[in-house]
């Protein structure tokens, strides 16, 4: 595949990911640059997934399933030590002697590595939790994992008798947060002591740690059987719950009161610069935290003028807060039941799959299912997400969507966002990257450049109208909101972290322009909090995206095609 811009939707997007997928044949000097630039790809790849267990498990490597990460800070300042020296040797590669190709694989391997050095003096490290998991929902990773022999338990009773010595970690980096004065907001982290709770059982047997236990396939004889669920139900009960007793003690008694009343980045330790990194790491422009603001206002401003015109559409006779709190009332626009909207979800999905060859001529290999999320980070997370399948293929990507409330999850929204978290969303996108063979490791399952993950998320959703979708006016304003959405976060994300804006005022500002429901909003809001600079990606990433398309169109005028794709 040639990543031109004669390709319309995906030769635009997707150029950022394909442009490495056809290496020049080197010779020379060419050759031995190429040579080392690789060879530290992959030893780097290598490292990274044995620093990092808990990725690899998530990727579909099960080298590493008997462990978690090292949270010690000696564990952490040796990896920064590492980070370092990898940028030593990368400077001592000639990438002038790199064909175009490999010189892009070398500056996006350099960036990685130099945002991630000088982060470190931000020691974020010290704040390894927030209401959307943590130490508190290390049970999750069971999503992921495969038991289909004796090793898969000795690999999971393995993590289980290491899971107090990882508990003791996080305390220890909490309290180091205390002293350097690195922490969250009450008001975030008053949710997390009751999902502490939910791990301290009565019965080991109802833990969700236990669940692999209670249904054994058929290659694990019976008296194994008997051996691993007797020292899991020792481990639970003697070590795991004792420690998230202590722990939920420690966050209730010592942590919450420490953590200041006010919000914002501005509070930590030198956090003006802090907040300036986060925007120019997740945006990967030099843009300030002021003028990312403006631009916010400025969509804000352009999108709710086409809000503007649905509503003359639809004949609504009030204003536009007036429509927003019919949108959020009216029960007609939401499903009675989570059930059912689940349902409705896996069969959006099932209506969106045959329309993408309109727009798409190379589709992933990789299945992908829609599924609840967990009912124990339900109330706290957001809308919903997107978990990555295996890199082997051997596990499909998965759209998780909360039906917490279902009630406040309204109809009008479903189109935008499966667009965006399924296809040609997040899956289509981090799927065909996981098969391009000819990309190195942190290129095809790193996604560390948030702009154009998220960036391409959003754009996606602007597709529905070209994929057949957004018939309903309210679908189509329903998309609108959607980007009304990552417009309002540049405003808020700025306006709490820079501004010193409350989280009260930017709850209302969100409110004022969005017509998601209020416990989308507070949900929301209360993301952006524990994640600086985050939220700022979408937005920025997307009209970045649909900046090349505009210019494509334009340079290609009638020989611009659409459903030509790479």
């Amino acid at each position: 595949m040639s990543p031109s811009l004669s390709r319309s939707v995906t030769g635009v997007a997707l150029t950022l990911v394909l442009l490495a997928g056809h290496l020049l044949q080197p010779a020379g000097a060419a050759t031995d640059a190429v040579t080392a630039l690789h060879a530290l790809f992959e030893s780097e790849w290598e490292r990274a997934l044995k620093e990092d267990p808990e990725t690899a498990s998530y990727l579909g490597d099960d080298r590493y399933n008997d462990r978690w990460a090292d949270r010690s800070l000696d564990a952490i300042a040796a990896s920064h030590a590492a980070d370092q020296a990898v940028l030593t040797a990368l400077a001592r590669i000639d990438r002038a002697a790199l064909p175009p190709a490999e010189q892009l694989n070398y500056d996006l391997f350099e960036r990685q590595y130099r945002v991630t050095v000088e982060g470190y003096a931000f020691r974020q490290f010290l704040i390894p939790l927030n209401q959307r998991g943590g130490v508190q929902t290390a049970d999750e990773i069971l999503e992921v994992l495969r038991f289909g022999n004796r090793d898969d338990y000795d690999d999971w009773l393995a993590r289980l008798r290491a899971l107090s010595t990882l508990i003791a970690q996080t305390e220890a980096l909490m309290r180091a947060g205390i002293e350097e004065g690195r922490l969250l907001p009450q008001v975030v982290m008053q949710r997390v002591p009751a999902q502490i709770e939910k791990q301290i059982v009565d019965d080991p047997q109802t833990s969700p740690f236990y669940a692999p236990f209670l249904d054994f396939p058929d290659s694990v004889d019976a008296r194994y059987r008997k051996q691993y669920a007797k020292e899991a139900r020792s481990l639970i009960a003697d070590q795991i719950i004792p420690a998230y007793r202590g722990f939920l003690k420690f966050v209730s008694t010592t942590y919450l009161p420490a953590c200041p009343d006010d919000v914002g980045a501005w509070l930590q330790p030198d956090g003006d610069r802090f907040y300036a990194y986060r925007v120019r790491r997740f945006t990967t422009t030099d843009l300030s935290p002021e003028q990312v603001h403006r631009i916010g206002l400025d969509e804000v401003e352009r999108i709710g003028a086409q809000m503007d015109a649905i509503m003359r559409e639809v004949g609504f006779n009030g204003d536009r807060n007036a429509f927003f709190e019919e949108l959020r009332t009216n029960p007609k626009y939401y499903y009675a039941d989570g059930d059912a909207l689940l349902e409705a979800y896996r069969a959006l999905a099932k209506r969106i799959d045959p329309e993408l060859p309109r727009l798409f001529k190379t589709l992933p290999r990789l299945p992908y299912g829609v599924r609840p999320i967990p009912d124990n980070v339900a109330p706290d997370t957001t809308t919903a997400y997107y978990l990555p399948g295996a890199a082997d293929g051997t596990r499909a990507g998965y759209f998780y969507v909360n039906l917490y409330k279902p009630e406040t999850r309204p109809k009008y929204e479903m189109e935008a966002l499966s667009l965006h978290e399924s296809v040609p969303g997040h899956h289509f996108q981090i799927a065909l990257a996981q098969e391009l063979g000819a990309l190195p490791e942190f290129r095809k399952n790193g996604w560390g450049m948030t702009a154009f993950v998220e960036g391409w998320g959003l754009y996606a959703e602007s597709l529905g109208d070209e994929l057949g979708l957004y018939q309903d006016p309210y679908s189509k304003f329903g998309a609108l909101t959607y980007e009304m959405w990552r417009a309002v976060r540049l405003v808020v994300d700025t306006g709490m972290h820079y501004k010193h804006w409350s989280r009260q005022q930017a709850i209302d500002y969100f409110k004022a322009h969005a017509a998601k429901s209020e416990l989308d909003i507070v949900n929301e809001i209360d993301r952006y909090i524990a994640w600086p600079g985050q939220a700022l990606a979408y937005k920025i990433g997307q009209l970045k995206i649909r900046e090349l398309r505009t210019r494509a169109e334009q340079a290609l005028g009638e020989k611009f095609d659409v459903e030509t794709a790479a």
